[in-house]
């Protein structure tokens, strides 16, 4: 990991407000080190970890990709009700999920079109409206 990785990393941290401990910085240097938007499931960004040499547990990884979310760096995008995958890029965006590969990208917002919503039950607002478009390769 390169010292400009690391601070990118550790400026990440920082504006979620947490504490920037050995764990969380070596997390946040491989998710936004290099500048680019990441899709991760905790056991994907795990083997990048042991990868990269870092010391780190699942469930810290479980936890960590958690605290991430909670802080507002990151949104969970749930395909199939169970699958949890984490997206470093966190203004509201569709994506397409490859069926083959079962990997999450980024699908163009500028193509989406949603002309209704149906209204929200009595007492109950839209937080907000999750698209995963779900791909198969011919």
């Amino acid at each position: 990991m390169t010292q400009t990785a690391i601070e990118r990393g550790t400026k990440w941290l920082d504006r979620g407000n947490l504490r920037p401990t050995r764990q969380r910085v070596a997390l946040a240097t491989l998710l936004v080190g290099d500048g680019k938007d990441r899709h991760v499931t905790a056991e994907t960004l795990f083997a990048s970890c042991t990868e990269a040499g870092e010391k780190v547990s699942l469930a810290t990884v479980y936890n960590t990709l958690r605290a991430f979310c909670d802080a507002g760096l990151m949104q969970e995008v749930i395909v199939d009700g169970a699958k949890s995958y984490f997206d470093t890029r966190i203004e509201d965006h569709p994506h397409f999920f490859w069926e083959d590969s079962s990997a999450l990208t980024d699908a163009p917002a500028d193509e989406l079109v949603i002309s209704r919503l149906p209204d929200a039950p009595e007492g109950a607002t839209i937080s907000r409206v999750d698209v995963v478009i779900r791909l198969r390769r011919e």
